[in-house]
């Protein structure tokens, strides 16, 4: 299991560098050995958080880090996959990071407007320069992981994969990487938070929270999903488990080649979830969990950002 950090740097509540870094501390002392920042989290905080934490033990872990969401004051704004932007996010987060090489580099979100090609073709220049290990995508299609992995091996692909959200299952993208033996890291494995059924109000999430404009929380489709999420849970404390457990244990079970990575800033989320690495669950049981929440049952499109949709 990896370690998402994105949370650490304020996308769910004003960030707190103290508790991040207990947290950050906790899951090197549980094992986690597999860290996943990027250049725009926190307009890079989480960069320079990461790197911070990271001193004096960088043999301990995989880091990987992205790159291809411009941003500035604003926030994520664009996406650029131009050759140059490539090297100059890297160096930009090098530096940040404090570190002479990024294990896993990923696209972030694949530019449209450039030839993916391209974009991969700066990426091995930059791992033969010795300023990346492994190549990775983020939300790319089928046909962009193949042209990508025409030009150079891919290590990983990252995408949102869960209960709720199994585009990857339809759209070619799983059948894709395992044919060219590309790892699948899911991130928003716990539906940003949502099946683990701590979040039972989608009133008072502050204007920076992703959640306040995905359709998932919104109205009616909230409702929905909780009731879903409400006999899910019910199911993992007849099975003994936590309904984030249960989500985590069901993506483990799709195989060898998923690795997710669900974010937490607070020691007792993070404990309860790499517990879940521990926990196997059967096919009956698998039955029963699918009976719950068969593929598509989550009302509302996983996400408002066309960036991030449009593969």
């Amino acid at each position: 299991m990896g370690l998402g950090c994105w949370s650490m740097s304020g996308p769910y509540g004003v960030s707190d560098d103290a508790e991040a870094l207990r947290t950050f501390d906790r899951a090197l002392e549980l094992g986690v050995t597999f860290v996943d920042t990027a250049d725009v989290y926190g307009n890079g905080h989480n960069e320079e958080f990461v790197g911070r934490a990271l001193q004096g033990r960088r043999d301990r872990v995989v880091l990987a880090t992205k790159f291809g969401r411009t941003f500035g004051t604003a926030g994520a704004r664009g996406v650029s996959g131009r050759p140059e932007y490539v090297r100059a996010a890297c160096d930009a987060s090098l530096k940040r990071l404090g570190i002479d090489t990024i294990d896993l580099y990923y696209q972030h979100r694949v530019d449209t407007t450039v030839p993916i090609e391209e974009t991969v073709g700066a990426m091995a220049e930059l791992k033969a320069a010795g300023k990346i290990r492994h190549l990775g995508l983020s939300e790319a299609s089928a046909e962009n992981v193949r042209g990508a992995a025409a030009v150079h091996a891919i290590a990983a692909l990252e995408s949102e994969y869960s209960l709720f959200s199994r585009d990857v299952e339809d759209n070619g993208v799983l059948a894709a990487i395992r044919e060219l033996g590309i790892a699948l890291v899911p991130y928003s494995p716990l539906g940003r938070g949502m099946l683990t059924g701590a979040v039972r109000t989608n009133d008072g999430f502050a204007p920076s929270d992703p959640r306040a404009r995905n359709p998932r929380f919104d109205g009616d489709n909230f409702t929905q999903n909780m009731a879903v999420v409400d006999r899910l849970t019910a199911l993992a404390a007849e099975f003994g488990i936590t309904g984030a457990q249960l989500a985590l244990a069901w993506l483990y079970a799709q195989g060898d080649d998923i690795i997710p990575i669900p974010g937490t800033k607070r020691v007792k989320y993070l404990e309860e979830n790499v517990a879940a690495t521990a926990v196997h669950l059967t096919p009956a049981q698998l039955e029963r969990i699918l009976a719950i929440a068969p593929k598509g049952i989550a009302a509302g499109a996983r996400s408002s950002d066309p960036i991030t949709v449009r593969s």
